[in-house]
């Protein structure tokens, strides 16, 4: 048991708890997006819940991991159709089948928003049960967990360095997720940019799919996307957001002034109020002749 508090062990542990939380954000923010499409009153209670379940079996996972890491780098079954092929491995596997999810999750909520008439009563809670959303957030936490059990296995070998590393990151989670999801709430403009978050996401496991079972496209090998190119696009897409929303308000700020001082605007269907453009209500420009 000495042995386990060594100073080698120690950064381990810092290390390890630093890796899971770069690598659990993703997660997070599907647990978040998830968590919303249950009724308010349930929400809180699904992401402790479900992050809680998923802590047990991530658990059980690394376990698992630890004593057929062999047998998980072996290919199962392969293809060969002429312009595709590959050998696909159980990791290969899963982390395509949870990746196509999450693109196919993304763009159906963000197909959902372009299609509601009023926005402020878009919310998407009510859209699920308690029980399949905690069984949608504990299935994707152990697709997301595989690269993180793995890159751990590669850092060390110590089971109860690693599981108190999981344990830790998922209280941290748990946590972080009420205020992501509080976020999310109080800045709606802010969902979209989360959709397209999670829609990369998927696009970086499927990716990282083909780079696991070595797929060739009509010749052209898939490779994986970088965790660096991901985090880099994450940054540009975040700074896009901030720009636009910045100067979104400052035109609406300046067209209210317009409006007030009676100066014409260029497009007076817009020449409203912004609760009232925000509000999906088609108003008629009031007359300046008098009849």
């Amino acid at each position: 048991m000495a042995d386990l508090f060594t100073p080698e062990n120690l950064f381990t542990l810092i290390m390890l708890i630093l890796l899971q939380a770069v690598l659990g954000f993703d997660n997070l923010l599907y647990i978040s997006i998830e968590s919303r499409r249950v009724p308010q009153e349930h929400q809180r209670r699904v992401r402790q819940l479900g992050i809680g379940l998923a802590i047990g079996l991530r658990l059980i996972l690394l376990f698992v991991v630890m004593a057929a890491i062999e047998s998980l780098k072996e290919p199962f079954f392969s293809i060969d159709w002429g312009f595709i092929k590959g050998a696909f491995t159980f990791h290969a596997v899963v982390t395509l089948f949870g990746g196509a999810f999450i693109l196919y999750t993304a763009m159906k909520e963000i197909f959902h928003l372009l299609s509601v008439d009023h926005l402020e009563h878009a919310d998407s809670a009510g859209k699920r049960s308690v029980a399949g959303a905690i069984f949608w957030i504990v299935t994707m936490n152990l697709v997301f967990s595989f690269d993180s059990i793995l890159s751990s296995i590669a850092l060390t070998n110590v089971f109860a360095i690693m599981a108190v590393a999981i344990i830790s990151v998922g209280i941290m989670m748990i946590w972080l997720s009420d205020h992501v999801s509080n976020f999310l709430e109080q800045n709606r403009a802010y969902e979209v940019l989360g959709l397209f978050v999670l829609f990369i996401v998927g696009v970086l496991l499927v990716s990282e799919s083909g780079h696991l079972a070595h797929l060739y496209l009509f010749g052209y090998e898939v490779t994986a996307m970088s965790k660096t190119t991901f985090y880099f696009v994450i940054f540009v897409m975040v700074c896009v957001s901030v720009v636009q929303t910045k100067y979104r308000n400052k035109l609406l700020a300046a067209r209210e002034a317009a409006v007030r001082d009676g100066t014409p605007t260029m497009e007076p269907e817009t020449a409203f109020p912004a609760s009232d453009a925000e509000d999906g209500i088609k108003r008629t420009p009031p007359s300046s002749a008098k009849h």
